[in-house]
């Protein structure tokens, strides 16, 4: 059971990477495409995208996966498949119901967003490519449903491979058709950016096509079982449905509220913007934040989201067994794990902003600053991620909701206010307050309902940071000494820099990692070995 949770734990991370992954790169392309001014016309579409994905990715199928495997456990293979049944036929209608809410809601949104005349896009613009997005809700909620079923049943790979498919499907419509559009028809790029909004809706119908494979791979199996399995008749549908709620709001709030924190910038950045005369370039900027920074941003989140998979069943395990010592261990290890790996991520991306934006989009020192002000973002997005999975562990799903909401509403009551004063880090700097409270109450909640006490946590951390800010200090010294040198003009010059400075601050770090006996300690004995071999680390 242990090594088939790890298998599923490792498939999911793997494959997740692998999707967040290609999510970053074909932006480099469709940039290019489209231009910098047209793909903000994109990010207004792929807000409201994100979040319904987000919904769909996160919730559903992590609440339907419990409540099967819960009662796959106790032999009651029926009980999951009357889930199925009739969650089909819901998640169906709630598919077409949320598809013509986004599509009717397309203009009132668009007016939100359009403030000034002297922005660059019209309210048309932005609501027909909502409406164009909107087309993906007819598929997603069902593909949800399926994936969760098949994990309820520990079939991980459905998931993981049909998130894979339909992120390469989408993508290869968005760069084919856009290309096509602008380069081949002489398409504006404005028509190129509704053909690759419409793209979610064709990559969940790919998804759905892998997903339907699966079924028919693992049909005589679960078939099998369900002859085997007492009826399902002695549990209303009604009892079902109340059980799958109390799993589902939680699950679904940790995954859709970072794209609610983009929502919020979303309907009130442009507003705020121009009525300090900014109309102009408030478009550019929200694009700069909301979307080609973020993109960057949410790299290091990555790790967060593979350890918050890791430490639910983990936490859950040693709690139920009330092994206090369990507990300190393992959360030491994911605190300690988590920022060993995201802080020199961090620090690296805000110390090479200029040249990693030059890279991936065009030199631009907006972009740049925007980038350099964002990056810390990354950490309490990691340590959110983190903290709510160890809150789920323990069943703590009330807190989740509290501290989720209380961190947007403070986003909500004091992004306009820092907007005003400070633009555009007005609104990261309302970011940062936002989840600095939800994971300051999530931290208490922790301590709290698990007794947790350690010391050594902020003991290494202190360490992290000094290391950190060794590296720190290495990396500007190369990169002002090649700046010296010659400023890299072009996208080859920035991947130069970029791999030499990155190269020099990894080395560097790892050094004292290693020479102080920290990573060994963080990693397990394979690292320890390896040291030992080459008598670089304590003895």
């Amino acid at each position: 059971m242990g090594s088939n949770l790890l298998k599923g734990t490792a498939i999911l991370t793997i494959g997740l990477f692998l999707s967040k992954a290609l999510g970053l790169i074909y932006v480099i392309p469709f940039y290019s495409i489209v231009g910098d001014k047209n793909i903000a016309l994109y990010q207004y579409a792929y807000i409201p995208y994100n979040i319904a994905l987000s919904i769909a990715i996160s919730g559903a199928p992590l609440a339907i996966s419990k409540f099967v495997s819960k009662y796959n456990a106790l032999g009651d293979y029926a009980t999951g498949r009357k889930l199925l049944k009739s969650s089909m036929g819901i998640m169906a209608l709630t598919g077409v119901l949320s598809f013509l809410a986004l599509y009717f809601m397309a203009e009132p949104l668009a007016h939100m967003v359009i403030k000034d005349d002297e922005q660059v896009f019209t309210i048309e613009d932005i609501a027909s490519v909502i409406r164009w997005v909107s087309y993906a809700l007819l598929a997603v909620p069902i593909m949800s449903v399926v994936r969760g079923f098949l994990q309820g049943y520990q079939k991980f790979e459905p998931t993981s491979v049909s998130q894979l498919i339909e992120q390469i499907v989408r993508i290869a419509v968005v760069l084919i058709g856009s290309f096509v559009v602008v380069n081949i028809f002489g398409g504006s790029p404005k028509t190129a950016v509704k053909f690759a909004v419409f793209a979610a809706f064709v990559g969940a119908i790919a998804s759905l096509g892998v997903l339907a494979l699966y079924w028919r791979k693992y049909k005589p199996e679960m078939n099998h079982l369900l002859e085997n399995s007492p009826p399902a008749g002695e549990l209303p549908v009604s009892t079902i449905y109340k059980e799958i709620i109390t799993y589902i709001l939680p699950f679904v709030l940790v995954g859709v509220i970072n794209p609610l924190y983009q929502f919020v910038d979303m309907i009130t950045f442009n507003g705020t913007m121009a009525s300090i005369g900014l109309a102009k370039v408030t478009d550019t900027y929200l694009t700069m934040l909301n979307f080609l920074t973020h993109k960057i941003v949410m790299i290091p989140v990555m790790v967060a989201t593979g350890f918050s998979m890791a430490i639910i069943p983990v936490i859950t395990n040693y709690y139920s067994k009330g092994d206090q010592r369990g507990i300190t261990r393992s959360l030491d290890q994911t605190y300690q794990i988590m920022l060993f790996v995201t802080i020199p991520m961090v620090v690296g991306l805000m110390a090479l902003s200029a040249d990693t934006y030059q890279l991936l989009y065009d030199r631009n020192s907006v972009g740049a600053a925007v980038l350099r002000s964002y990056a810390p973002a990354a950490i309490l997005f990691g340590m959110y991620t983190v903290t709510a999975a160890i809150m789920q562990g323990i069943d703590r799903h009330k807190w989740i909701v509290f501290t989720s909401l209380l961190g947007l509403l403070f986003k909500l009551v004091l992004n306009i206010p820092l907007i005003k004063l400070f633009e555009v880090n007005g609104a990261i700097a309302a970011t940062i307050i936002g989840y600095s409270v939800a994971v300051g109450v999530n931290l208490l909640v922790i301590r709290k309902e698990l007794n947790y006490h350690s010391q050594i946590v902020v003991r290494r951390i202190i360490l992290i940071l000094v290391f950190n800010a060794v590296m720190l200090a290495a990396v500007l010294l190369v990169r002002n000494g090649l700046y010296a040198i010659h400023v890299p003009a072009g996208k080859l010059q920035a991947l130069l820099y970029v791999l030499i400075c990155s190269g020099v601050g990894a080395v560097v770090y790892g050094f004292l990692s290693l020479r102080s006996g920290l990573a060994q300690k963080l990693l397990g004995d394979r690292i320890t070995r390896i040291t030992n071999k080459l008598k670089i680390g304590r003895s």
